[in-house]
């Protein structure tokens, strides 16, 4: 029972920080002015608005009286009141109205019926609230005439609750603005460290951020800033690291070649030469790797641009992507995201003989599916192809030749942007490489 109530509580709650801190705020205001406003309309306005109502009734028993007393008196009456009170009365032998004026709901109204009611019996009377702005008309039964009254609302109803809700509720709305304020300014910086953290989390440099805002947020987002710079700094050496040892390797690799080449025994020259050229290759990918975490700058691409290029590219039959949109727009690094999607689709044409690529929008996110008719990979080996320097002899690999570094430099890419990477069954019965992005 209680884990359901608190589902719905969550459910309820807003998803952002400022929104609940305004609820906390706000709240407290806004149930002490219904409380407020309740016990006064209960305790004050019904009781004096009750003595307000019976007075008026009072006096118009009292001229009904007199009237039939003496009807000469009806002129006496209406200068005295009309002078006195602004009070009009009238005599007419109309029909008397069958349909009532009053409203339902009003307070005003059904203590006035009640009084009506007491005073002179039940359909001996009817009234209208609504007709005019500043009078009330009422209609009274005596005999085979009707005396007409018109009198002022303020002899019906007292307007002080007008007034205390006015100035009840004006504070409370002012409180509120300034705490929206005051939430605003120490909201903000935690703003400011989500979309830091968000773009850190992307791969995006995040050089710009200065913490601030109280001093248990300056003191997280200085944190946050030193890790972000930590985490920059080892990427940055493991980068140079693998650089450096790609191209002090390439030297003695390029003087073999040169000896190689002055070799008379063409057929061992040739094996030799093979193995290097193998040599050089797995080079290439260790400087391929490395270059995942280079600081190219995220700027605006259109991804329906960068995957036309590519099958422009390929200039392949067997490459079918299939796209709603022309135009699709997100942020990201385009050579990054160009070598990863030319990376799998690489994969999928030397496995099998066709891939279809296939784009599609789900909320705020983008799913790019890889779809080929090879021989696909076992599901047990889903996680292990993702590893550096991960190979698979008896299936497939996302290069023969490569010491297994092509799904390891696709899923950096893809995880440096936010995003990640599933491999799974293709309806093409090989393999499907589903790669999902934020835009």
């Amino acid at each position: 029972m209680f884990s359901g109530l608190n589902k719905f509580i969550k459910f309820l709650l807003p998803k952002r920080l400022f929104y609940r801190a305004l609820i906390i705020v706000a709240a407290p205001i806004i149930i002490l002015q219904l409380i407020v406003t309740i016990v006064f309309f209960d305790s004050i306005w019904i009781k004096a608005n009750k003595n307000t109502t019976r007075a008026l009734v009072a006096q118009l028993k009292t001229i009904e009286e007199i009237y039939q007393i003496d009807k000469k008196n009806l002129d006496f009456l209406t200068d005295s009141y009309k002078n006195n009170f602004s009070f009009e009365i009238g005599i007419n032998s109309d029909k008397f109205p069958e349909i009532s004026g009053e409203r339902k709901f009003s307070p005003m109204d059904r203590s006035l019926r009640r009084e009506l009611k007491s005073a002179f019996g039940n359909n001996n009377y009817w009234f209208n609230t609504s007709k005019f702005k500043n009078a009330v008309e009422i209609k009274i039964k005596s005999k085979k005439e009707i005396i007409e009254f018109l009198v002022p609302k303020e002899m019906v109803s007292t307007s002080s609750v007008r007034l205390f809700v006015l100035w009840t509720t004006l504070p409370s709305l002012i409180l509120i603005v300034i705490a929206l304020i005051f939430l605003k300014n120490q909201t903000r910086p935690l703003v400011k460290l989500a979309k830091a953290a968000e773009r850190f989390g992307k791969g995006d440099y995040v050089n710009d951020f200065r913490p601030s805002g109280a001093q248990e947020i300056r003191k997280a987002a200085y944190e946050f800033d030193r890790m972000a710079k930590r985490i920059n700094r080892h990427l940055n050496q493991r980068s140079e690291m693998l650089s450096g040892i790609s191209h002090d390797l390439r030297t003695p690799l390029t003087r073999l070649k040169l000896q190689l080449a002055m070799i008379s025994q063409k057929d061992l020259s040739k094996n030799m030469s093979k193995d290097i050229d193998e040599m050089e290759s797995m080079l290439n990918d260790y400087l391929q790797f490395a270059k995942t975490q280079t600081q190219e700058k995220t700027t605006e691409i259109n991804l329906a641009k960068i995957l036309n290029e590519i099958s422009d590219s390929f200039k392949s039959t067997n490459l079918n992507i299939l796209l709603e949109n022309d135009k699709i727009i997100l942020k990201g690094r385009p050579t990054s995201l160009r070598r990863s999607f030319e990376n799998i689709i690489q994969n999928g044409l030397i496995y099998g003989k066709k891939v279809e690529v296939k784009v599609q929008k789900s909320s705020n996110r983008l799913l790019i599916f890889f779809d080929d008719d090879g021989p696909g990979i076992p599901e047990d080996q889903y996680k292990n192809v993702f590893k550096p320097f991960f190979r698979l002899d008896k299936s497939r690999s996302l290069n023969k030749s490569g010491v297994g570094l092509g799904l390891a430099i696709v899923e950096d890419i893809i995880n440096s942007h936010g995003g990640n990477i599933q491999l799974g069954k293709s309806k093409l019965k090989g393999l499907q490489v589903k790669v999902s992005l934020p835009f």
